[in-house]
């Protein structure tokens, strides 16, 4: 028997057990005036069948509750009536958790994956709070009797709480009101009403049983916290409420927003502000590889009506370049400017010796709280010979002045592809290596192929699949060997210059937390909750050195929570919000990805559909040379609310940005498609693709009548 058919017998009996409840008039025989009325008569037929009474109540009980039925409330009655308070709590006691588990079962079994499909992407953070705290909530939930027990068992059901867990959580909860009840029922003559059982101050009472374990454990986490502090000498006062280390992004914006609220802030910072954003990251990057597109214009001189063009440069000119670029939005995070501001800048290495103290430059400076951004820096990966060659990363290629003749780059992620890209352009032979089966891992498998076709046709040799094995060196000659994962074969690249790309690690050693005790994730980020605290309650990290989101923007926006929950948090606290994250990985062309994509979509099993528009269809990308790429939507199923966009294309990551504010505010391809766009502009593609999502989903039936209609009117 399948579950379809089970689904629809289930279903079936919960109908007619509604249909035969009411049509039969057993809704009276459970009310509360006819068990006053047949007090008598059930108490002399228990006398004389003890047990069958018990059991034919604890069925009848297990049936009401199991179908979600009215009168529970007056079979409770009816138990203390009876069976007296002892015997009474216990069989409705166990009768009730059995009912409502199979009233649980049942929702589970018929609604749960219907639920969870339909609204994946808005259960995501309910459903974390269940897997988290689910047994909490639901007890707090059973001690109100204000919330229908009917409802928390269905709703219940719907959610990732264990059944076991949820049978145990209710025999619990229920308890007291239970004996409310049986008590009532004990004294059933004296009992007017069944609104009189629960006073006003009864419910409060349960209220307040209610909110106890609330009350409990955010007193057990302020006596953990307290246990925590108190091996340190708090001072009687403080020279800042905020002390700042690290002058990346995470740590300017914490800055700037402590000063703006005139707290006393300081900021350290041991090497240059900025951080790696400007210094060595974003700026220099992006920087380079514009340089770079030019050239690539120039070799694509026949595609705009030229017959050739040569440009003759320098690589230190270009190097050159990206420095002075450097150095022109250095002042926008500059000592200067932030001491303006009202921040301290202090230059030196920081040393936490307590929560509240941090030594720097010999002196010791005392705060409320500190922030933790000292963001990562480039992974060194274990190659047997790497200590043989002078070796470059994300933060020493700037450092170069002539370009490398054959270029070796290790990894397939963002900055492995950029910078591979940008020096094949400059000229170098580049061969780009990375163990996983295809570039950018994070990406949809269509994306990869796209971009390393880009790269192949650009002369890239891109070596995807294969592990570094060991670095040779003869001589001058440079040589790493790499193993083809498809075959075990391995394939030699000689080299003048290698560069690591395979990712970065936090930046969280040789300051003292490893000293306190912070904690740190299996990946080398510092662990904190929802409101960015470390395991050190006045402890808070933002940036890269938390994680989970390694980019400038995610920094900034943690930054906020920050600083607001470390000055702020003894009133309020906010969690960290990473409903949307978007992100670019800045080759030609761009690929800038927000929410999901098919390859999350069906790890997750999460149910969408796909709409795909080719940027090649685009006016304004034709007039430009730049008709390739596309516009990748998903969409739940049947609806216009978007899941997440994937766009491949020239300005790709300015494009994605319609598609970030429409998800942020729940705004659907309908309302993109009614929107007016400038023509001829390549922010046209959002409302092409969303006219394709629109054009393949027209109903043909009233389509046809539409036809139909137009025809006669030309008769």
């Amino acid at each position: 028997m399948n579950h379809r058919i089970i689904k629809v017998f289930i279903l079936g009996i919960f109908i007619l057990g509604f249909i035969l409840f009411f049509a039969f008039d057993l809704h009276h025989q459970v009310s509360f005036e006819n068990l006053k009325a047949q007090q008598a008569t059930l108490e002399k037929f228990y006398a004389a069948n003890t047990l069958l009474t018990i059991f034919i109540y604890a069925g009848t009980y297990i049936l009401i509750t199991g179908l979600s039925l009215p009168g529970a409330a007056v079979m409770t009655l009816a138990g203390g009536a009876l069976f007296g308070l002892s015997a009474g709590t216990v069989i409705v006691s166990f009768a009730s958790t059995i009912g409502a588990t199979l009233a649980f079962l049942a929702a589970r079994f018929l609604l749960k994956d219907y639920i969870q499909n339909r609204f994946a992407d808005r259960l995501r953070k309910i459903n974390e709070g269940v897997e988290n705290d689910g047994p909490f909530y639901l007890f707090t939930l059973r001690l109100v009797p204000v919330f229908p027990f009917f409802v928390i068992n269905l709703v219940m059901g719907l959610t990732p709480i264990k059944a076991g867990m949820f049978y145990i959580i209710s025999q619990v909860g229920m308890l007291p009101g239970t004996l409310a009840y049986i008590n009532a029922g004990t004294q059933l003559a004296r009992v007017e009403t069944p609104s009189g059982i629960l006073s006003p101050a009864l419910i409060a009472s349960f209220v307040l049983l209610g909110i106890f374990p609330w009350i409990a454990r955010a007193f057990t986490k302020f006596l953990k916290n307290r246990r925590v502090m108190a091996k340190f000498h708090k001072p009687s006062r403080f020279d800042y409420n905020l002390v700042v280390i690290g002058a990346g992004s995470a740590g300017l914006v914490t800055s700037y927003i402590a000063a703006a609220v005139k707290a006393g802030v300081a900021l350290i910072e041991k090497d240059k502000m900025g951080g790696d954003c400007l210094n060595t990251g974003c700026v220099p990057s992006k920087s380079l590889i514009r340089s770079a597109k030019m050239l690539s214009y120039a070799k694509r001189a026949k595609e705009f009506g030229f017959e050739r063009t040569r440009i003759d440069f320098e690589f230190s000119d270009v190097m050159e370049r990206v420095e002075n670029i450097i150095k022109k939005i250095a002042p926008h995070d500059s000592v200067e400017r932030y001491t303006q501001l009202g921040v301290d800048c202090i230059s030196g290495e920081a040393q936490i010796i307590s929560p509240y103290e941090i030594k720097v430059n010999g002196e010791t400076i005392t705060t409320r709280s500190i922030v933790v951004a000292t963001g990562a820096g480039p992974r060194i990966p274990s190659i047997p010979g790497l200590d043989q060659v002078a070796y470059l990363t994300s933060d020493t290629v700037w450092s170069l002045r002539q370009l490398p003749r054959r270029l070796v780059v290790v990894g397939g992620g963002p900055i492995g592809c950029e910078l591979s890209q940008a020096f094949a352009r400059l000229g170098a032979q580049v061969t780009q290596v990375g163990r996983a089966p295809r570039l950018m891992g994070r990406e949809d498998e269509d994306v990869a192929d796209f971009i390393k076709d880009i790269f192949t046709k650009e002369g890239i040799r891109v070596l995807t699949g294969h592990k570094t094995k060991e670095i040779r060196v003869d001589g001058d000659h440079k040589t790493l060997i790499c193993t083809r994962n498809l075959d075990k074969q391995d394939v030699a690249v000689e080299f003048d210059a290698i560069l690591l790309a395979v990712g970065r690690v936090a930046n969280t050693k040789g300051f003292g937390l490893k000293k306190l005790g912070v904690a740190l994730n299996p990946n080398g980020t510092i662990k904190t909750n929802d409101w960015l605290q470390t395991t050190i309650p006045n402890i808070y990290a933002a940036g890269d050195v938390a994680g989970p989101y390694q980019f400038t923007h995610v920094a900034s926006h943690q930054a906020w929570y920050a600083c607001v929950n470390a000055l702020f948090g003894g009133f309020k606290k906010f969690k960290a919000d990473y409903r949307v994250i978007p992100w670019s990985t800045f080759t030609d062309p761009e690929v800038a990805r927000v929410g999901m994509n098919e390859t999350d979509c069906l790890a997750a099993n999460i149910p969408h559909e796909v709409t795909c528009y080719g940027i090649d269809d685009l006016d304004r990308a034709i007039a430009d040379s730049e008709a390739h790429g596309f516009v990748k939507v998903l969409t739940v199923p049947k609806k216009d609310r978007i899941l997440g966009v994937t766009i491949v294309g020239a300005h790709a990551g300015d494009l994605i940005h319609e598609f970030i504010l429409a998800m942020k505010y729940n705004i659907g391809l309908n309302k993109i498609l009614g929107t007016i766009h400038i023509y001829p502009t390549l922010a046209e593609s959002a409302r092409s693709t969303a006219g394709v999502w629109k054009r393949a989903r027209v109903p043909e039936t009233v389509l046809g009548f539409v036809e139909r209609y137009l025809a006669r009117q030309r008769k």
